[in-house]
């Protein structure tokens, strides 16, 4: 019962889902602006659930230690994306959704919350150390997993895209398990740092020893439910927006870049908490661990998804895309270094997010 009263926030959502479900086709039938207006509500609906989703993955993260807190929460967020992707294209069966939310979730994940949290925390706390182990490898591995997926099919004959979209399910699971299996066992110290005690309690206001009063099973719950929970609500918030939308002249990745926010709304908040707390390194494996996630785990279901039903997807960024990441990619090389964040570093990514949004509604 104490459980169920600490998750009440959960009845307004779920209410909201369900008045969603049954009077869809009303809100639809009562024209455009109603239907933007359900989507508002939609969305805010969402944000609810990802701040409990937020806060359980923090209780996780305290009881397990890292990487095992964040790598919940991220997997936690990939599933999302992966099952509003399939709900979306299933709809509107546009080639290039899962290309344009892949690389809008990479720039939200690196430059936007590892940007504005690096910025934030820099500006309250100066230098904020984290392992540059970490950043190295996750580094790394988003370039090759991106560019082997979505920067190679560029030349890949069209007559043989299926021999390629084979290999690159199989080369994205070999590399993501190799990943899974060194980043639980051998080579987690790449993965963690530690902190003074004081740095953890002061700093986070007691919040983690209060958190470890929460049984772990209870948090799990709450997340799956959670992630279940923001996957329904937005299927019907993108019914509703693309109404409402519909003849706006709206730029067309507006789409993408509201699944990648949406599947990483949970990833942002405890960011960003982490940083304040000065905890970078729990901000870092969220926002590379995020973006490898996002790459690897989705392109494989996406590809599996055009070779069942024979219509391949767009994979291939265009070459503003193509820039962009790698711009991003050499940036965070360079910042995450030398083991420690500031402002200037969390600036330079923050940027970078704000020339990603502006091309985006250049339709770039």
């Amino acid at each position: 019962m104490s459980i169920l009263k600490q998750e009440r926030l959960l009845l307004l959502p779920l209410l909201l889902a369900a008045i969603g479900f049954w009077s869809e086709h009303d809100i639809l039938a009562q024209g455009k602006l109603v239907s933007v207006i359900a989507a508002t509500v939609l969305i805010g609906a969402i944000l609810l659930v990802s701040m409990r989703v937020a806060h359980h993955a923090e209780v996780l993260a305290t009881k397990v230690g890292e990487p095992y807190g964040t790598m919940i929460l991220t997997l936690s967020a990939v599933a999302v994306e992966v099952l509003i992707l399939a709900i979306m294209m299933s709809n509107e069966g546009s080639p290039t959704l899962a290309r344009d939310t892949i690389y809008s979730a990479v720039m939200l994940d690196i430059n936007g919350i590892l940007g504005l949290a690096a910025l934030l925390g820099g500006l309250k706390h100066g230098e904020q150390p984290y392992n540059d182990d970490s950043g190295k490898t996750y580094g790394v591995m988003i370039l090759t997993a991106m560019g082997i997926s979505m920067i190679v099919p560029e030349f890949i004959p069209e007559a043989k895209w299926q021999f390629y979209s084979a290999f690159t399910i199989v080369a994205m699971i070999a590399l993501y398990a190799l990943f899974l299996r060194k980043q639980v066992g051998t080579h987690s110290y790449f993965f963690s740092y530690s902190y003074p005690r004081r740095d953890t309690e002061s700093q986070a206001g007691g919040h983690a020893d209060k958190a470890t009063d929460d049984p772990a099973g209870a948090s799990i719950a709450v997340i799956l439910f959670g992630v279940l929970l923001i996957g329904i609500l937005a299927e019907m918030m993108s019914v509703f927006l693309n109404t409402g939308l519909e003849g706006s002249g709206a730029p067309v990745a507006l789409t993408a870049i509201l699944v990648a926010g949406i599947s990483a709304a949970p990833e942002i908040l405890t960011a960003l908490r982490a940083a304040l707390a000065n905890r970078m390194q729990a901000t870092i494996n969220i926002a590379m661990g995020a973006s490898l996630s996002t790459v690897i785990l989705t392109v494989p279901v996406m590809e599996a998804i055009a070779l069942y039903t024979g219509q391949p997807f767009i994979m291939a960024m265009t070459p503003v895309q193509t820039v962009m990441v790698f711009i991003t990619l050499i940036v965070a090389a360079i910042n995450l270094n030398d083991g420690e964040t500031n402002a200037i570093e969390g600036m330079t990514h923050f940027i970078l997010f704000a020339t990603f949004i502006m091309l985006s509604f250049l339709g770039l």
